[in-house]
């Protein structure tokens, strides 16, 4: 008898870890208001949008169920720690309820600890006043493993939500062994949002299986049609 070691989630909860994404720069209020209709139709989590269309998301999606969710800091994360948390409070304001910052990963980098964890802990205080989440994005990509683990660690000192892999502008995106070390090192208590590069279902999957609890993709209606299609009975 095969042990089964992980159940794969079907497509209508499949569709409750996606954020429905479009951070492109080029970005128009059409694709806006589509991103958002796709969200309705499918029951995703959220949407992620830059911080000038939050307050058309949050229009649209009103009484929805779907969140708003944004950036702060976005791609870099070389923004001052005060200029973040402004950010994230004027989003909030335009009707944003999750905010997803970059760390300073210069800084994490050069052994800064104080300053990265100042650095999340504005955008973490200012979120958390208005009874908003804070995701924390470290930018694997660009680390050693040794660093993941430390920004993780960080970010969970400072109060944060979630920690997330990517920006999706690095040179790579989501790997499931980089969610694996981060829902290792921060534990069950707090989210993992894998981001970046997530285009099929088998990724989705395989992201899930490995920790997990988020989803950020700008792919989100093709994967869950393809969950969809493959929950049909065969003939």
């Amino acid at each position: 008898m095969t042990e089964q070691t992980f159940a794969q989630p079907t497509a209508a909860a499949l569709a409750k870890y996606i954020d429905h994404t479009i951070l492109r720069p080029e970005a128009t209020l059409e694709q806006i208001t589509q991103l958002c209709a796709e969200a309705v139709r499918y029951g995703f989590a959220a949407v992620c949008v830059n911080p000038c269309n939050v307050r058309q998301a949050a229009t649209l999606l009103r009484g929805s169920g779907v969140a708003v969710a944004t950036v702060a800091g976005f791609p870099l994360g070389a923004t001052l720690p005060q200029v973040k948390a402004y950010e994230a409070e004027q989003a909030i304001l335009d009707g944003a309820t999750e905010v997803d910052m970059v760390i300073s990963i210069g800084a994490l980098k050069a052994g800064n600890d104080s300053l990265v964890r100042q650095d999340i802990m504005a955008v973490v205080k200012a979120a958390h006043r208005s009874g908003a989440i804070c995701k924390v994005i470290i930018e694997a990509a660009l680390l050693t493993d040794e660093e993941k683990v430390r920004a993780c660690r960080l970010a969970k000192e400072a109060g944060a939500d979630f920690v997330k892999t990517s920006t999706g502008f690095g040179p790579s995106g989501a790997t499931v062994e980089d969610v694996a070390l981060m829902r290792r090192t921060v534990g069950s208590d707090m989210g993992v949002k894998a981001a970046g590069g997530i285009r099929t279902l088998a990724q989705a999957q395989a992201m899930i299986a490995a920790g997990a609890t988020r989803l950020g993709t700008s792919s989100g209606g093709k994967i869950i049609e393809e969950a969809r299609a493959a929950e049909l009975p065969s003939t």
